[in-house]
């Protein structure tokens, strides 16, 4: 009979018998870029998190690449939106001018984008808007697959749409093919939830809709069917990686996608989590590096392969 006890009673024993480990690769850190110089905004709602402009990126940069992180995703914030983030749709616009620096600095950074139009809109929503102010999926497809060719273009290593919209995936991949950017790719935000964790991030991102919501085009948080059927449809268009967003309170979800797909399968550990975290630390209700570890380590056990968190700079330190 084994003794499970007396197996549990040694740390070395233990450590050997761990049956899920976090590692530094496993993690990918959000960056967001602003337009200016010499710009560093601190975000009040998440410590530590900034707007950075291109030369402050290069600097983060550098310092993520001692601390051996060494795979970012970038979010743009322009100074000029309109209807439609058309500044989003040039080859001058901040993520593809960000990208072409950072990989110019740092050639072996891998680097994925954040593929969506809410950054972009005057409106904030995640694409076009049709007479009823709802999002057209079909024209939005059109000026997604057109950013998505303009940041390869530009270097990135992986495209990662978020705007949820029908066929994106399809949409995205086949204008990469035809584009000869083959070798790129898709890192689907194929699981997003209509959630109320991303309040904090939208203050980062200036990404709030100035009028209604998302859950048009964003999961149903009930919805367990719905929530695995639309990463498999992601994976049957082209995905090469699939997301659960947010991460903490759909560790189930996480379960479900990993026992219906074999492909990598990435969480967003998303602003909300970080900030409660953080505020519990302040407040000193946690045993914080602890209870951080435990959460990640929760990340893993769940089937998530990678991590996306702004937490990663302190887990380069802590293990």
């Amino acid at each position: 009979m084994i003794r499970l006890r007396r197996l549990r009673k040694n740390d070395k024993i233990r450590d050997m018998l761990n049956e899920n480990r976090i590692y530094l690769s496993d993690f990918i850190y959000p960056l967001f870029v602003i337009e200016g110089y010499n710009i560093k905004n601190e975000i009040k709602s998440m410590p530590d998190v900034y707007q950075m402009s291109i030369d402050n990126i290069l600097r983060e940069c550098e310092n993520l690449q001692n601390l051996g992180v060494s795979h970012i995703i970038l979010f743009g914030i322009p100074d000029i939106k309109d209807s439609i983030g058309s500044s989003a749709l040039s080859q001058d616009s901040i993520v593809a001018r960000a990208v072409r620096a950072i990989k110019e600095r740092f050639g072996d950074m891998i680097i994925s984008v954040d593929l969506c139009f809410c950054e972009y809109t005057d409106h904030g929503h995640c694409g076009i808007l049709d007479s009823n102010n709802y999002v057209d999926n079909d024209k939005t497809l059109e000026i997604l697959a057109k950013q998505a060719v303009i940041l390869a273009a530009s270097g990135a290593d992986i495209i990662a749409p978020s705007a949820m919209m029908d066929g994106q995936i399809k949409a995205i991949r086949n204008i990469l093919d035809s584009n000869n950017f083959v070798n790129t790719l898709i890192m689907s935000y194929s699981t997003k939830f209509a959630s109320a964790f991303y309040g904090p991030f939208r203050d980062v991102a200036d990404s709030t809709p100035s009028f209604g919501d998302r859950k048009t085009y964003q999961q149903n948080p009930a919805n367990r069917n719905e929530a695995i059927r639309e990463s498999l449809i992601d994976e049957s268009e082209g995905a090469d990686i699939l997301m659960v967003k947010p991460v903490l309170s759909y560790l189930d979800i996480v379960r479900d996608i990993r026992e219906n797909s074999l492909l990598p399968l990435a969480v967003y550990n998303v602003s909300g989590e970080y900030a409660m975290l953080k505020a519990a630390a302040l407040a000193g209700l946690i045993d914080y590096e602890r209870t951080l570890l435990e959460m990640m380590v929760s990340f893993k056990r769940a089937g998530a392969d990678i991590i996306i968190s702004y937490h990663t700079k302190e887990i380069a330190n802590l293990i």
